[in-house]
């Protein structure tokens, strides 16, 4: 009955007998509505995500049903919320997309509009233009390097460019995800630019791909979720300025290369690493295995792998109760 607000039947037969009658536990809610414990716990995850469900103040570590007048109440304020801001986004999707189309529309692959700013359409032009980049920087190239372990074919590209660079006293800065400390090729290449002179850092979550030149030119994807359509170059003063800002702050966030993992806690007590405090605030905002997997540059295995170590090492038996207690030891 309660399916269009977010509520299965397993959930929602859940939540009625803790409203019944006070739940001892997890077992005795299994014996109430003949579910299997794994469901009965993954009942209780969406019930505490839906804010349906708060600790118990009488019985610590225990959970007691909020009321049906203020917690569905709750509910349909949350999807309120939820169409408001939808609303809002397809609207700024749609101005963004008229700007898009109105900037661009008359440009081909690499010809030049009247800012300065071309299309390059396809691995083969966003390479060419690259290399003459690479040719005419003269200080500085800042990059942003996200999705975790970069293809072979990529690596390959990217060195000749790179050397040529260095070896002009370039000076070069890269941010790379956390988990290419796991990826032995990439990692042999990040420690390889270090070794010529260039910097490297890494962050748990990055923003989009770019590559900056100077200060005075970008290059960044079409459509970041698929970097082979193309990428668009720019001098817009504006735009490369706003990214060149992006950048600083990522870079000011983030880890050197030579750090090791013991090394990336952010405190003495919790001994978490980055990575791993961003994945617990990830999937404690909502996110499913795979959209935090997509941020942080892992597979939705590993993303369950570390959040099961995690688990153990917090003593919970779900990601709710493990949710409770980091926040309780202050991890998040």
């Amino acid at each position: 009955m309660l399916e269009m607000l977010g509520l299965d039947r397993d959930t929602e037969r859940v939540y009625r007998e803790m409203l019944l009658q006070r739940s001892e536990g997890v077992a005795e809610l299994c014996v109430r509505t003949g579910l299997a414990e794994g469901d009965v716990r993954a009942a209780l995850d969406r019930l505490a995500d839906l804010a349906l469900v708060t600790p118990s103040r009488d019985t610590p570590g225990s959970l007691r049903a909020v009321s049906p007048e203020r917690g569905l109440e709750l509910l349909l304020l949350r999807q309120e919320e939820d169409l408001v801001r939808r609303q809002q986004e397809l609207a700024l999707g749609k101005a963004a997309a008229a700007r898009a189309v109105a900037e661009y529309a008359n440009l081909r692959s690499g010809q030049a509009a009247e800012d300065g700013t071309e299309r390059l359409l396809g691995l083969d032009a966003i390479h060419a233009r690259l290399e003459v980049l690479a040719e005419e920087v003269e200080r500085e190239c800042l990059a942003v390097m996200p999705g975790g372990a970069q293809s072979q074919a990529s690596l390959d590209a990217s060195r000749p460019l790179d050397e040529q660079a260095l070896r002009r006293n370039v000076e070069l800065l890269t941010l790379y995800q956390d988990s290419v400390r796991n990826d032995p090729a990439t990692y042999a290449y990040a420690r390889w630019t270090t070794e010529l002179g260039g910097k490297v850092r890494t962050c748990p979550v990055l923003p989009p791909r770019m590559l900056l030149f100077d200060r005075t030119i970008a290059v960044v994807p079409i459509d970041p979720q698929n970097t082979r359509l193309g990428a668009l170059c720019t001098r817009e003063p504006g735009i490369v300025a706003s990214l060149v800002t992006l950048f600083e702050q990522t870079w000011g966030m983030g880890v050197p290369l030579g750090t090791v993992a013991t090394d990336l806690g952010p405190g003495p007590d919790s001994g978490l690493s980055p990575a791993e405090q961003e994945l617990l605030r990830l999937l404690a905002s909502g996110m499913t295995d795979e959209m935090a997997g997509r941020r942080l540059g892992i597979s939705s295995r590993t993303v369950r792998r570390q959040m099961a170590v995690l688990m153990e090492r917090l003593g919970a038996t779900s990601r709710f109760e493990a949710g409770l207690k980091a926040v309780q030891s202050g991890w998040l």
